[in-house]
């Protein structure tokens, strides 16, 4: 596995405490890799020991990266509390992709892209 350069704050939005789903191995290579995780549901309140934060705006630090695994009809309803977050860039995870928060991203000069974040933390191109 393929180590991260940079330590990041990510944001896990549509964290999930099953195993077998994507954004729950998200949050546990993220760690793994070393960096900061704030996974975002609303009623959970842990995933593997790690305190969950029900909205985004309970979020207070900066934020390199926002990693999507919420589908469009989520993410319409979070597009103003995601600009206000402000975070370095967003990763659109598949399924994920919105052009209402493709367009306020751009709007707000914020970088995003379409990409899988455990292909990119397992080939060292997160």
């Amino acid at each position: 596995m393929a180590n991260t350069l940079k330590h990041q704050q990510v944001v896990v939005l549509g964290a999930s405490a099953k195993p077998d789903r994507f954004a729950y191995k998200a949050v546990k290579l993220l760690i793994r890799n070393g960096h900061t995780v704030i996974p975002v549901h609303p009623k959970l309140m842990d995933i593997s020991g790690h305190k969950v934060v029900h909205s985004l705006t309970e979020i207070n630090t900066s934020v390199d990266t926002l990693t999507l695994y919420v589908g469009p009809q989520r993410s319409q309803s979070m597009i103003e509390d995601i600009i206000a977050l402000n975070p370095s860039r967003v990763i659109f995870n598949p399924g994920t992709e919105s052009e209402l928060l493709e367009q306020a991203l751009s709007n707000a000069d914020i970088a995003f892209e379409y990409n899988c974040t455990l292909i990119m933390l397992e080939t060292g191109t997160f």
